[in-house]
């Protein structure tokens, strides 16, 4: 597993989902290195998020602005397809499916798609998503409840960074924080969880929506 080095002032401030702060007395932050309890805690998450291969979730979002909007998400990452529908009276939805993220605003008659190899969504979405190689570890946060571990394309590191938050103890993922290459940050809470059955009918993940 590739490990990011940071100076002994980077200490990684650990945001659980919804905004709060860890209390300090409450967390214990590592430095990110190469330890037998980081790689352990790594190769624990690994192994989590390959007994997933499909999702469903109702979800709540904290935009970069502070505004909140819920509503049901489907991951299938077996197929590398999502779909967030967004509840009235939001007008968003976002579907990523065909290497792309498309994104519609029904509200302002605009849609914006982008490769998902270019935005962190692409990193959640991989089948096996593997802690090393092409995907650099730059945070390691945990306290006795939660884990968080923030990960970057190890060749642009600049296109954002994933944060996924787990339950710990047992290991539960409870959602995700993006920051993305405007540093601008967007935090997800999954709610409601259910995995496995069948998968949904491909019409859920059509991409093919109104340009403007």
């Amino acid at each position: 597993m590739r490990f990011f080095r940071p100076g002994a002032a980077c200490v990684l401030t650990c945001l659980l989902v919804g905004g709060a702060v860890l209390p300090a007395h409450a967390q214990e932050q590592m430095a990110v290195g190469a330890s037998d309890q980081d790689h352990a805690l790594l190769e624990r998450v690994e192994h989590h998020l390959d007994g997933i291969s499909l999702l469903k979730a109702r979800f709540r979002q904290i935009a970069p602005d502070g505004k909140q909007t819920t509503g049901t998400a489907w991951i299938d990452r077996a197929n590398r397809r999502m779909r967030f529908q967004y509840d009235p009276p939001s007008p968003l939805l976002l579907v990523a499916n065909h290497d792309q993220v498309v994104f519609n605003d029904s509200q302002l008659d605009q849609t914006t798609t982008m490769p998902m190899d270019k935005t962190p969504l692409g990193l959640l979405l991989r089948p096996h998503l593997q802690l090393s190689g092409d995907v650099t570890v730059t945070g390691l946060s945990r306290d006795s409840n939660m884990l968080n571990v923030t990960v970057v394309r190890t060749e642009s590191p600049g296109d954002g960074s994933l944060t996924l938050v787990f339950r710990n103890n047992p290991l539960l993922l409870r959602g995700w924080i993006i920051q993305d290459a405007q540093q601008q940050v967007t935090r997800v809470e999954l709610l409601d969880v259910t995995t496995g059955g069948a998968p949904p009918a491909d019409s859920l993940f059509n991409t093919d929506l109104p340009e403007h």
